[in-house]
């Protein structure tokens, strides 16, 4: 059967006002949403840019949360009686940004960074990447703070008497260990960020959730973009989250060996 022409009898007989059953308006929907002129590329558009985004934007937040974590961990493990005033200055502005970025909604630091911060560009993908890598560094700086901090102090001891200095040990023996225990905090992360891209949209990015806005514009109806939009989400992340488990499954299995 051809479905372009069942389509467009369908749509000729609604534009009549006749009364078509359930599964019938069903299929113009889905047609006219996903099928009609393409429609499906700029779905597919979306997924891809919003797997860029994610993914640099974790990038990002993993570099900014690495070096915020290193600089807090390094001053709360201070010997009694030894401050380093420097360390002391980093430490300070290091907890002010997770303290702001923590407590304050995504979508107002999205904002801030769209209409204020970056109010003079029109690049609001790339606006919109910065604003959820620095978001994502804060709470992935805290993930590895706590993984670094849960670790026995003897491992960094057993670095320094090596003859290792603190970034040496951290590079070599602390992190490598902590990897394993804040894997599943990062395979979580990493899927809110994912469904986090969705905010880029107030700003004028471009990807999965503008993509069911553009079409729901052309056909009058979001009904079928929006639902689909929300299926691929759901399917995306059921897919990441087998994949973490499959990745957590299997650094299980090294340790036993």
């Amino acid at each position: 059967m051809d479905w372009a022409q069942l389509y467009a009898e369908l749509t000729a007989q609604l534009q009549a006002n006749v009364d078509l059953p359930f599964y019938q308006d069903f299929f113009v929907g889905f047609y006219r949403a996903f099928i009609d002129g393409a429609r499906w590329k700029l779905y597919l558009s979306g997924v891809v840019t919003t797997l860029e985004v994610t993914i640099l934007a974790l990038l990002m937040g993993c570099i900014l949360g690495v070096v915020v974590a290193i600089i807090r961990t390094a001053h709360d493990q201070q010997r009694p009686g030894r401050h380093n005033p420097v360390l002391e200055v980093l430490s300070a502005i290091c907890k002010v940004y997770t303290t702001v970025i923590r407590g304050t909604p995504m979508i107002v630091q999205m904002l801030i960074m769209g209409t204020v911060i970056f109010a003079s560009s029109r690049n609001f993908t790339v606006i919109g990447t910065i604003a959820l890598g620095i978001n994502s560094g804060a709470y992935v700086a805290e993930i590895i703070r706590g993984g670094l901090m849960s670790l026995d102090p003897g491992q960094a001891e057993a670095g320094r008497s090596l003859g290792l200095n603190y970034f040496q040990t951290m590079r070599f023996i602390v992190i490598p260990q902590a990897f394993k225990a804040i894997l599943p905090a990062l395979g979580n992360e990493f899927i809110t960020l994912f469904k986090d891209t969705a905010l880029i949209t107030v700003i004028g990015g471009k990807e999965l959730l503008y993509a069911a806005q553009a079409v729901g514009a052309k056909t009058y109806s979001v009904m079928f973009p929006y639902i689909g939009v929300a299926v691929i989400y759901l399917v995306l992340v059921v897919i990441f989250t087998w994949l973490q488990g499959k990745l957590e499954r299997r650094l299980r299995q090294s340790d036993r060996r």
